[in-house]
């Protein structure tokens, strides 16, 4: 009973995806943390292939039965848009895994989102690793789900450059409105944008050892961490990964290893090259612009800038390699 208590019930929202994946794997084992549901939306790949590959995961990683549930298939407002080119044509680095034996609950994300929160004994804190869609509905259809979130973990945008366009990251930049509404939502919000997420990497050799386990869901995280190399051959003798999705529920688990910054952020949502930017006023004091009336409202987050590499890959490592938890 008491290490019940001192666990933190969290709900993931996802789009898996080879790091939404890890992210999984990570969530499932972790003792401090208490994963009471996992949400799919369109992203990295379809959101009928996100459900597929969320239920594979589970399996492998031999969770208990944690509800899963499919929710939106596209943006708010644009056409989804894939990242198969990065994540494989199954969103899943095309491993060739067996179809999950599990199933998702019959309700919709949404309403999972709000059943869980709502029901949850103690604030719940969001870890949405995905397009912002799912989230965005939640808070626009049931703003009283506030009252029991303890803090959003999101990973997506960038206080420096993006990876979908020139300064947009791509959860951010998929849909724009979402992450704007997410800003909106009146509880602590930590950004777990690009500034930090490329910057965890496994060394090669651990990500051999992992690939070389036993063990269903350590074997699967290596498998897809030489799916996400940083050097040039996965296959070769350093075949580095990166952590990316994981990162944000490490900063969950263990706050302590995440250097944060309380800035103000807004998103572009202008149709042009600014588009789904975050925009970060890292400024020491206000420019011309306010100055001369042009103050707007930003919502303060708390902006991941810097993390401790080897702090989060050593607990990435020892929580996946634990089957005991």
């Amino acid at each position: 009973m008491t290490e019940r208590t001192t666990t933190t019930p969290v709900i993931i929202d996802c789009d898996t995806g080879v790091d939404d994946a890890l992210a999984l794997l990570f969530a499932v084992r972790h003792p401090g943390l208490d994963l009471r549901a996992v949400t799919c939306v369109a992203g990295n790949t379809d959101v009928d292939g996100v459900v597929r590959n969320t239920l594979t995961v589970l399996d492998q990683a031999g969770a208990p039965d944690i509800p899963v549930a499919r929710g939106a298939e596209r943006p708010l407002i644009e056409p989804a848009r894939s990242a198969r080119h990065v994540h494989g044509q199954d969103g899943m680095g095309d491993l060739g895994l067996p179809a999950p034996a599990r199933r998702p609950v019959d309700v919709d994300a949404v309403t999972l989102l709000r059943r869980e929160i709502l029901g949850s004994p103690r604030p719940v804190t969001l870890i949405p690793t995905a397009p912002l869609t799912n989230i965005a509905l939640l808070l626009r259809t049931h703003p009283e789900v506030t009252r029991n979130i303890e803090r959003i973990v999101f990973m997506g945008g960038t206080a420096a450059t993006g990876n979908a366009t020139p300064v947009a990251e791509f959860n951010v930049w998929h849909d724009p409105e979402a992450a704007a509404i997410l800003l909106t939502a009146g509880v602590p919000i930590t950004m777990y944008g690009l500034d930090v997420f490329t910057r965890v990497v496994v060394p090669g050799a651990d990500v051999q050892r992992l690939r070389a386990s036993t063990e269903p869901g350590a074997r699967l995280a290596g498998e897809l961490l030489a799916h996400r190399p940083t050097g040039p051959d996965p296959d070769g003798d350093d075949p580095s990964g990166g952590l990316g999705d994981a990162g944000a529920v490490c900063a969950v688990a263990d706050p302590a290893g995440l250097g944060t910054r309380r800035l103000p952020v807004e998103v572009a949502l202008a149709p042009g090259p600014t588009r789904g930017q975050t925009i970060v006023d890292r400024r020491p004091r206000p420019g011309e612009a306010e100055i001369h009336g042009g103050i707007r409202e930003q919502t303060l987050v708390d902006v991941g800038l810097d993390v401790d590499v080897n702090r989060y890959v050593r607990l990435y490592l020892n929580t996946v390699e634990n089957t005991e938890g």
